[in-house]
């Protein structure tokens, strides 16, 4: 480790644990304790499709990761519990149409056209996936919803070193918009805010990035922005059981009856103090996070997918007590139903006032309890030091509404039954 303080470096600006991030630089082990009549080309890839809609899941949460994501945070300013619902039955059609890839109705030129028409009508298949989101504040008293809030979804709190800005943080209603290109998320954001300008307000919104890599068969294939492999050893999204376990809310959970299927979403913007971070010695780096850089092996192993042995390394030679792998995965009986699936993307603002780049990971987390997985490996994680090289700066705890099972269904029937 370095002899000078990279606290006072920073001057003491210290951020949240990198495994609230949950693993985005640690190769995912935070997770486990861790895009006018014509049809446009697939700018990404010939074998884009469109995803399907209905389901008792929404698609989007375990869809194979597209390398173009978007959040967009609404307050809802309907006035009551009937233009709520109807708020909901409009993103339902709207998201429908739009994964579908169904095409606009051409009207006559003297009206505004129902499409923005940058992408072609229909639009291309682009592995669009939308979901949606609760935050805490829609179970207020504007809509006599109180008594069926999902048992653990409240505003998130200040976690460690925490600086959440109110404008980019909470919000009554997420929508997670994901494909193979920005055009595309654009598109698909405007067309869900022109179907819902009279009840919905944006609140804040982030795009971002996943850059893809070589991969072993199961291995993460994606990096972040400090160059480490991200999502090692998250559960496996073809695996149904393993997600009954570890996502979704079952019906013996204790929840609502409406909230069967749904899950329980953590995010998290971790802005990254990159300039600091690519100063420090490879060495360093690596033994902060505990893997190498190279290839996203654990610093006792020999590819990406070894498991490190933590028990024949008691004293932290090979791998440091305090590296982040080790903290928000210890390899413990104990930690073994801790695992959440990662689904994070990295985000570039441009700069701040003082010419310092505004980079970092939109940390995005689905687990079937927040109490039980997500704020163990938190608190693991307090005080690593690896935070100083990150800021969290907003987010929230949001539940992801269960699928519509069919067409005769919408987000959120069940809040209304």
């Amino acid at each position: 480790m370095s002899t000078v303080s990279r606290r006072a470096l920073l001057g003491g600006a210290g951020a949240l644990a990198f495994g609230a991030v949950a693993g985005c630089s640690s190769g995912g082990d935070g997770a486990t304790a861790t895009a006018g009549g014509t049809t446009g080309a697939d700018p990404a890839s010939a074998a884009s499709q469109h995803l399907p809609f209905h389901g008792p899941h929404q698609a989007g949460v375990t869809a194979q990761h597209q390398p173009q994501s978007l959040m967009a945070a609404f307050d809802v300013v309907g006035a009551d519990r009937d233009e709520l619902r109807a708020t909901f039955q409009t993103l339902t059609e709207e998201s429908a149409r739009l994964m579908g890839g169904e095409p606009y109705p051409e009207r006559d030129p003297s009206y505004p056209p129902l499409h923005t028409g940058h992408v072609g009508n229909p639009a291309p298949p682009a592995d669009l996936s939308i979901v949606v989101s609760v935050g805490a504040s829609l179970f207020d008293d504007r809509f006599g919803l109180a008594d069926r809030r999902p048992i653990e979804l409240r505003q998130m709190p200040f976690l460690a070193n925490d600086r959440l800005d109110p404008a980019r943080s909470h919000g009554d209603l997420l929508v997670t918009i994901a494909s193979t290109s920005q055009d595309m998320n654009l598109f698909a954001l405007r067309q869900l805010m022109r179907a819902t300008r009279s009840t919905l307000t944006l609140h804040w919104m982030l795009d971002g990035f996943t850059r893809r890599t070589e991969a072993e068969p199961g291995g993460a294939g994606v990096r972040n922005l400090m160059g480490f492999v991200d999502g090692t050893v998250n559960p496996d999204v073809t695996a149904t059981t393993e997600l009954d376990e570890l996502v979704w809310v079952g019906a013996g959970d204790g929840e609502p009856a409406w909230a069967v299927g749904g899950t329980y979403q953590v995010v998290r913007t971790i802005r990254m103090r990159v300039e600091f971070w690519d100063r420090v010695r490879l060495s360093e780096q690596e033994a902060l996070i505990g893997r190498r850089k190279s290839d996203g092996a654990p610093l006792d192993g020999a590819r990406e997918l070894d498991e490190p042995d933590f028990a024949a390394d008691p004293d932290g030679d090979v791998t440091p007590l305090s590296a982040h792998i080790r903290l928000a995965n210890p390899r413990t009986p104990e930690v073994a139903g801790q695992r959440i699936l990662r689904r994070g993307f990295s985000y570039s603002r441009g700069f701040d006032g003082a010419g310092q780049l505004d980079q970092g990971l939109q940390f995005v987390s689905y687990q079937r309890s927040i109490d039980r997985q997500f704020m163990p490996i938190i608190e693991r994680l307090d005080g690593e030091p690896l935070e100083e090289y990150l800021l969290p700066e907003g987010g929230g705890f949001f539940f992801v509404l269960p699928g519509v099972a069919d067409e005769g269904r919408s987000f959120g029937d069940g809040l209304f039954s």
